[in-house]
């Protein structure tokens, strides 16, 4: 029965109009690079939450930030350990000392300078999270519509059929049909997955960016309170 299913399948494919074919051919490629993003977005961001994880025990338990920049900075492969280099970096390119010297508007300087350059870091993170993301977005958002095209366009073409031939015969109208709506079937099974990835993915990536957040803001306080001793 399976076999008989499977061939009648790609009969419906092999007899469609060609306009159809393209359809579906573009539908399974958008399918494929969809999937493609999926696995790759879901190892990475596995990855990545082990490697934060691992980074914020590190720091909790680890108050020397000299320590911690100097195992971290040829490390720096995920969002915390890039605003933790940043910032220390920011840091130890200036005279800390002099500014502490010189009073509290060179601190205030130096404390935006430190947010910034951690806002800016974590940005750039996010940015290279969210590769591919739009690719999802818009696979969603128009593989139905697309789908739907072929649908209309094959259906067209059997009733262009009927006409001609003037049969309006089941056997005859149903595999025209069938062809037809194959392609909305093939531009469902490529947005659905995107959709429902692209929505946790996105989860995700909010969850980082909160994440990120509050650790510029814990590294921004630590420095801030060794700026006003």
């Amino acid at each position: 029965m399976d076999k008989i299913s499977s061939v009648s399948l790609v009969n419906l494919i092999l007899h469609a109009d060609i306009v159809v074919q393209l359809v579906m051919l573009l539908l399974v490629i958008a399918s494929i690079w969809s999937w493609a993003i999926i696995f790759d977005k879901l190892v990475k961001f596995r990855i990545l939450k082990n490697r934060s994880d691992k980074f914020e025990e590190f720091f909790e338990s680890n108050k020397m930030l000299e320590e911690i920049y100097s195992q971290t900075k040829d490390n720096d492969n995920h969002p915390l350990a890039r605003i933790f280099v940043s910032g220390i970096g920011e840091w130890k390119s200036n005279n800390v000392k002099q500014i502490i010297a010189d009073g509290t508007d060179k601190k205030s300087a130096l404390k935006e300078r430190l947010a910034n350059v951690m806002r800016v870091s974590s940005n750039r993170s996010m940015q290279k999270m969210e590769s591919g993301l739009n690719f999802l977005a818009i696979t969603g958002s128009s593989t139905p519509f697309i789908g739907l095209f072929g649908t209309v366009w094959g259906i067209m073409n059997s009733f262009q059929g009927i006409a001609i031939s003037k049969n309006t015969s089941l056997a005859v109208v149903a595999p025209g049909i069938a062809e037809a709506l194959l392609a909305t079937a093939f531009g469902l099974f490529a947005a659905i997955p995107a959709v429902f990835f692209y929505n946790i993915f996105s989860a995700r990536i909010n969850h980082f960016t909160e994440r990120a957040e509050n650790f510029s803001l814990q590294l921004l306080n630590i420095l801030s309170k060794e700026l006003d001793r």
